[in-house]
């Protein structure tokens, strides 16, 4: 059977994978340079403190060495300096490696938050800079597993697998080389028992970076399935789902058992491994050494040094290797943050933005297509010229167009061809600020964030006072409900809203929108979280909150249709009927069927 798909053989596929995986260990790279570059004098200074103290700690079995060989025999003859100078010069040179060993691990810490804290500014700032395409394609798990697991495996690796890399890889180097100084045929045992440690390390690091990998995927499909299950904790609850999703769950804490115990056998063979090696390598020295000492050619001291510098050289390694398995970790974690902050805006900032101080609100389409990434066209060629003060009401079936037409003149996507253009400028040439001001919408899900109620209404203009906020809230008649709360504006409306109905959270973002006076608003599907009482109340302030500006309703319910000068009826991207809702009701058109079967539901 062949292995050829879609053209590509299984041999060109693999090459195609070995150049992506080249190119992602280059960009998460990249990022780590750029991270740690500014940082460059601190991290110099970091290395020559370690190494200052890595050199006075391995000090010490020479030092030994020295007052056994020396001291002792001095001290039999009546002469105990030598003995007493060796055991000053242990105590300083340890005395003095602990504490430029603790300096380093505070330099450290000091290097590794800076970098963290630069990471998560970079994330959380990409992510809210990122077009709406983005966030409607990553999953909301995906990004906070970013912000979370992602970055907790470097914190882990920066806090303390680096740390223990570089005093580790030294205080190896530097014990190899102060055995091979006290006794250079010793320094052959410990060659020799470089070569199975070389497998075993080898053998270890093949595997460890699948296993390893298999783990981050597992913890990120945990993290995405509970979050996307709190997120929508109300559907869970309403169609009783708890069952499925905790056997789902479990399911997913199988495979991370299952990847993390895979994880524990192979360090239960690694770590007695190492032990094993190092064991033998003391017990051959031992053994070579004795001989040695028993034919005078090597001095007691010297052997003792040689033995402890053997048991040191291994003592790191474990530590290495446990560096390897961070590192490993953080390596994945650093290749999906680096993916994210690759992205870039689909709706990006102009270069040379126009200014548009205070807009009149004419709008007008032109020539405009667009269609998703993962999908076909949904607005094939259009044209629509809205005048400056003019309410329209778009009116269709599901997948009709309405609320892509609504985002385009929102700019959260731009057209694939065409132009949406604001008092003639087109939107992509707007300044962010004047487009953010002149354009606001309010959508169905009126998302209240953590914080007061006069905070969320003045998230429409930040600088809004009490007076301001009161006046807004009246306006689109908030003002009664909101005093009848516990602390009336001052009072916290808890996580997403959860203190208020459905309908409130909705009068409150029309105030929030009130507030910004925008010149252009849109309606989308603004009114559909409101009883028929709330609805009704709202009418009037609807009238308000649309009157001297532009103004783009889209909506089902057709009692909110009334109050627009137009209404545009779509299907499939394009405009079939327009006119105002008298002329479309009188007609026999498609509004005038949609308006008669609303009338009959009243009945």
């Amino acid at each position: 059977m062949s292995t050829a798909v879609a053209g590509v053989s299984g041999e060109e596929r693999d090459d195609l994978s070995r150049a992506e995986s080249r190119t992602v260990r280059k960009r998460s790279q990249r990022l780590l340079l750029e991270l740690l570059r500014p940082r460059r004098r601190q991290i110099a200074l970091t290395l020559v403190v370690v190494i200052i103290a890595t050199g006075l700690q391995v000090a010490g079995p020479a030092l030994i060495a020295l007052g056994v060989d020396r001291g002792v025999p001095a001290l039999a003859d009546g002469d105990w300096l030598p003995l007493a100078l060796a055991g000053a010069g242990f105590l300083l040179t340890s005395l003095a490696g602990a504490a430029l060993i603790g300096w380093f691990r505070v330099l450290q810490a000091r290097i590794a938050q800076a970098v963290l804290f630069d990471l998560r500014q970079r994330v959380f700032s990409q992510t809210q800079r990122l077009s709406m395409d983005f966030h409607e394609s990553y999953t909301s798990g995906r990004i906070i597993a970013r912000q979370t697991s992602d970055l907790d495996s470097i914190r882990e690796l920066l806090d303390e697998g680096i740390g223990n890399l570089v005093s580790g890889a030294f205080y190896t180097l530097f014990t190899a080389i102060a055995l091979i100084l006290v006794d250079a045929p010793s320094g052959l045992v410990l060659a020799c028992a470089l070569i199975p440690l070389w497998f075993l390390v080898r053998w270890f690091q093949t595997r460890s970076q699948r296993l390893f990998r298999q783990t981050r995927v597992a913890s990120a499909r945990l993290i995405v399935q509970f979050v996307e299950t709190m997120t929508g904790i109300r559907a869970v609850k309403a169609f009783r789902k708890e069952d499925r999703n905790r056997e789902k769950f479990g399911g997913l804490v199988e495979d991370y058992r299952g990847a993390n115990a895979k994880v524990f056998r192979l360090f239960g063979t690694f770590d007695p491994g190492l032990v094993l090696i190092g064991n033998l390598t003391v017990a051959g020295a031992l053994l070579v050494g004795g001989l040695r000492v028993a034919a005078g050619q090597l001095a007691i001291g010297a052997l003792l040094a040689v033995l402890l510098y053997i048991r040191r050289f291994f003592d790191p390694l474990e530590e290495l290797a446990m560096f390897y398995n961070g590192y490993q970790s953080a390596s994945a974690a650093l290749e999906k943050i680096s993916g994210v902050l690759e992205e870039r805006p689909t709706v990006a900032d102009p270069a040379r933005p126009v200014d548009l101080r205070r807009a009149r609100g004419a709008v007008r389409f032109e020539g405009v297509e667009f269609g998703y990434r993962s999908g076909g066209v949904i607005l094939p060629r259009f044209d629509l010229e809205l005048p400056a003060g003019q309410t329209v009401a778009l009116v269709g079936s599901t997948g009709a167009g309405k609320s892509t037409l609504a985002k385009l003149l929102s700019r959260f996507y731009d057209p694939t061809a065409g132009a949406v253009r604001l008092d003639g400028i087109d939107l992509r040439e707007l300044h962010p600020k004047d487009l953010r001001r002149a354009i606001v919408m309010v959508t169905q899900e009126a998302y209240l964030f953590s914080g007061t109620v006069a905070d969320n209404i003045a998230l429409g203009r930040p600088d809004a006072t009490r007076e301001d906020i009161v006046r807004a809230a009246k306006a689109v008649g908030a003002h009664a409900f909101i005093e009848d709360l516990p602390h009336g504006y001052d009072t916290d409306v808890n996580k997403r809203g959860g203190r208020v109905s459905a309908g409130q959270r909705q009068l409150l973002s029309f105030a929030r929108a009130f507030l910004a006076d925008p010149t252009v608003l849109i309606l989308d599907e603004a009114t559909a979280s409101l009883d028929i009482p709330s609805e009704r109340a709202v009418q009037e302030a609807l009238q308000t909150l649309l009157a001297d500006r532009t103004a783009v309703i889209i909506a089902h319910r057709l009692s909110t249709v009334a109050i627009a000068d137009r209404v545009l009826v779509m299907d499939k991207g394009r405009i079939v009927e327009d006119g105002t809702p008298e002329e479309l009701i009188g007609g026999t058109g498609r509004f005038a069927s949609l308006h008669q079967a609303w009338r009959d539901s009243l009945v």
